[in-house]
């Protein structure tokens, strides 16, 4: 910015002021009247401003007024509401989790009695005995997959569903395969499932009332056994229990006999479930004394055939 102080012109000894034109004679008279008194004098003009310090880059801060007041406004009540109700579904979280890992570990929840339901062709002692390696195990540990892992060797055993009752008892119950079949073995008949499974012996074939598959004990494992299997698995146990036994001689002619000497035809293993509410329908149906029927066919169970 422009100084505001005016030039300042001060003498300076021994030096004459220079004529502003050297040829003027006018001048002269004025010269020598400044020196006086013996001394060469003249008059010099000096000229000073005074510079403005330098603005400052930054900006100044701003300072509060002294005696302000600083108001608080209080939180917003939808705010508040919020933190309390995650405050309190943490807490019970953290409960829940704490009764959850007490439960699982606690020895009062320790397994001590197998309650077992469902069994035919095994007894309740051979299934606990196969579970007692789960005695003082805590009931929230126990699994579905472990209790079928040690009833693994008792191969009647298809499926099982295991529960849990607090506070010392596992309730299991086992879901059996089911015997569709008999198959002659020596002196003895093995009964066998739809997967020819040998399930168990009896001595008594009329004891188990199943149909016996022709063939004896080579026919398991084979196709014919296989298809025969399937048929019998299809049928359902009223039926079931009025055969004699059953034969194929491929596996597109599966053949039953019922214990009153009537035979059914099968065919093969198609539509299997279709062919079961036929024949059982077709059984059902009122006898004609004059006509006794000696043949059903169901092998095309849309239009089967009696004679």
């Amino acid at each position: 910015m422009p100084s505001s102080r005016r030039p300042t012109y001060s003498p300076a000894k021994g030096k004459s002021r220079p004529d502003s034109k050297s040829g003027n004679s006018t001048d002269a008279p004025a010269q020598s009247s400044a020196t006086t008194g013996g001394g060469a004098r003249s008059d010099v003009i000096t000229a000073s401003r005074s510079v403005p310090d330098q603005v400052s880059t930054q900006q100044p801060k701003e300072q509060k007024p002294a005696g302000a007041t600083v108001l608080a406004f209080p939180e917003p009540k939808g705010r508040r509401r919020r933190k309390k109700v995650l405050l309190a579904a943490g807490t019970a979280l953290l409960l829940v989790a704490g009764l959850l890992a007490a439960a699982v570990y606690s020895p009062l929840l320790a397994m001590q009695n197998i309650a077992v339901s469902g069994t035919r062709l095994v007894t309740p002692a051979q299934v606990q005995a196969a579970l007692e390696p789960l005695r003082g195990k805590p009931l929230p540990q126990i699994s579905d997959d472990d209790v079928r892992g040690l009833l693994g060797s008792l191969i009647q055993v298809k499926s099982v569903s295991v529960e849990a009752r607090p506070p010392s008892t596992l309730a299991v119950a086992v879901h059996e395969r089911v015997p569709v079949a008999l198959v002659k073995q020596g002196e003895q008949y093995q009964l066998v499932d739809v997967d020819g499974i040998q399930l168990a012996t009896t001595d008594d074939p009329a004891s188990a009332s199943l149909p016996l598959i022709d063939g004896g004990a080579g026919a398991i494992g084979q196709d014919l056994f296989r298809a025969t299997a399937a048929v019998l698995g299809a049928l359902p146990a009223d039926v079931l229990a009025k055969l004699s036994n059953a034969s194929a001689q491929s596996v597109d002619a599966v053949e039953l006999k019922l214990v009153d000497g009537q035979t059914i035809v099968w065919g093969n293993a198609s539509e299997k479930e279709l062919k079961a509410k036929v024949l059982a329908a077709l059984l059902k149906a009122p006898a004609d004394p004059k006509n006794p029927v000696r043949v059903y066919d169901v092998s095309v169970p849309r239009h089967p055939v009696t004679r």
